[in-house]
This record gives C-alpha cells, structure tokens and sequence, in this order.
C-alpha cells in the first residue's frame, strides 16, 4: 500500500508540473511520451514490442499526432477556435495538420503490412490488427488532453483538469461505494472487484462533481447545470466502458498489468485505459453543448 501511495504521489507531482506549463511544448510532449509508453505496454501485451518496425511504426504515429497539434496551435494566438487571425489560416491550419497525420499514418500501416508480409509466418493477423488500431485509436484519444488546453485561451487548463477528473473521480467514487454497499457483481468474470451499486456511485459522484466545479467556475444556470450533470454521468458510464474493456484484453492476453512504470498501479494504460474514452467523450460533450 506504501508503495501504492508513493508512487501515486509521485505521478500527481508529475502531472502538477506538466499542467503549470500546459500553455507551452511541454503539455504535447508530454502527452507524447505518454502515448509512447501505452503504445509499447500494448505491443507488449501481443507480443509484437521485439519487432523492430512494427514498434517503431506505431511510436511514430503516436508521438507525431500530439506534437503536430500542438506545434500548429501554437502557432495561433488563441487556440484552435480562432486560428490564428483570419478564417482562411484557420482553415489551412486544421487542413496541414489533417494532412501531415493522414501521410504519417498510412506511411506507418504501410510499414505494419510490409514488415507483416516478410514475417507472415511469426505475425497473425489479429495481431496486425490490433496494432493498426492501438496506434490510432489512443494517439487520437490522449491527443484530445491538447486539444482540451487549446479549446479555449482562459479555460482551457479548467476543462483539461475536468476532462481528465472525469474518468479518475468516477474510479473513487465507485471504489468508495463499492466498499460501502456493494452487493451485486457488475462484470465477475472480467472484474471481479465492481458491482453495480459501485457504478451507480460513480456515476453520481462525477456528475456532482461536475455540477459543483462548473456552477463554481463558470457561475450557476439551471442549463449549465443540467449539461453538468449529464456530462459527469455519461463520462463515468464510459470511463467504466473503458475500464472494463482494457481489462478483459489483459484477462485473456493473461496479464495482471500491462507494465511496471508505476509500481503498485501497473503500467500506464492500467492508469489512462478509462481516459481514452472518457477525454473524447468529454469534449464532444464540451464542443456540442458548452459550459461556458
């Protein structure tokens, strides 16, 4: 438990440190070697991570996505919502961006199928795969920790701290209410410790949370607390969707953990695998509906 809490601490100082400087290069970077290490615990986890193209394929498209980002939005004078000065360089910015990440990526699977074509023998194809979608599907979700900061100049750090809340409250607040009057087992084959009154918990808990931080932040409406409400619950729904999801991969890869980075805890996608939905989840909920 010691080290559990030791570690933990260390990785809020960490996290601290990286959103004081959330308005520099440091925010993608980081989110950059963030998505390197998941990608490498995944690969890990089939048993691709000693395949040299392979490995470097999905790192460079999962280092690329975020630093690209947020080197373009820099650029900017306040963020992706009025790049930067005039419509027409707002639209050639999002239009490089979508350009440089469509040629990274069809230059990395196009790495992927070759190296899988001269290995056919080692490599199957739920393997392939798998790695096509990892190296998709968590740059572009971890990448959304940028585009919350970017969002908006004066909120920005407000709505990445609650992005990233959404997934981590619902986790306490589960835990906590499980451990008070859980009873019934939500998923016992894929994770024997969650109940449904745990979830319920969860749900509640983000989604006053939520109402609370946003009513504080932003000033009470009876809309905005409404929108408050539901966005906290939903992203607690899908960060349990996650959650449960990353589990079953490792049950039947037959991991406990997917890495050692941080002792007690596991790797980094045991820590962020509810954030790669939940992030998304959230700032569509952001951009469609606002808080503002």
């Amino acid at each position: 438990m010691l080290t559990r809490i030791i570690s933990g601490a260390v990785g809020v100082v960490l996290l601290g440190a990286v959103l004081f400087f959330h308005d520099t290069i440091v925010l993608p970077i980081a989110v950059a070697a963030i998505i390197a290490v998941m990608l490498f615990e995944l690969l890990r986890a089939v048993k691709l991570h000693k395949c040299i193209p392979i490995l470097l394929a999905a790192e460079a498209c999962g280092i690329a996505v975020p630093i690209l980002y947020g080197v373009l939005t820099k650029l900017s004078v306040d963020g992706p919502a009025v790049l930067p000065h005039n419509e027409f360089k707002a639209w050639r910015y999002a239009h490089d961006y979508n350009l440089y990440i469509f040629g990274i990526m069809l230059l990395c699977a196009f790495v992927v199928f070759i190296t899988w074509l001269r290995k056919h023998k080692e490599i199957r194809y739920e393997q392939v795969f798998f790695v096509l979608a990892v190296m998709i599907l968590v740059p572009q979700a971890m990448t959304t920790m940028v585009r919350m900061e970017r969002y908006d100049s004066e909120s920005g750090l407000f709505l990445l701290i609650m992005g990233l809340c959404g997934a981590w409250i619902a986790d306490t607040g589960a835990y906590f209410t499980g451990v008070a009057i859980g009873k019934h087992k939500l998923c016992p084959e894929i994770s024997p410790k969650k109940t449904i009154e745990g979830l319920v918990g969860g749900i509640l808990t983000t989604a006053i949370v939520y109402t609370v931080a946003f009513s504080v932040y932003y000033g009470f409406t009876a809309k905005r607390a409404v929108i408050a409400f539901v966005t906290g619950a939903v992203c607690a729904v899908i960060g349990t969707v996650g959650d449960l999801s990353a589990s079953m991969v490792k049950r039947q890869i037959g991991f406990k953990d997917y890495g050692k980075i941080m002792p007690g805890h596991g790797g980094l996608m045991d820590r962020f695998d509810s954030v790669l939905f939940v992030l998304p989840t959230f700032y569509a909920f952001i951009a469609l509906f606002g808080v503002q």
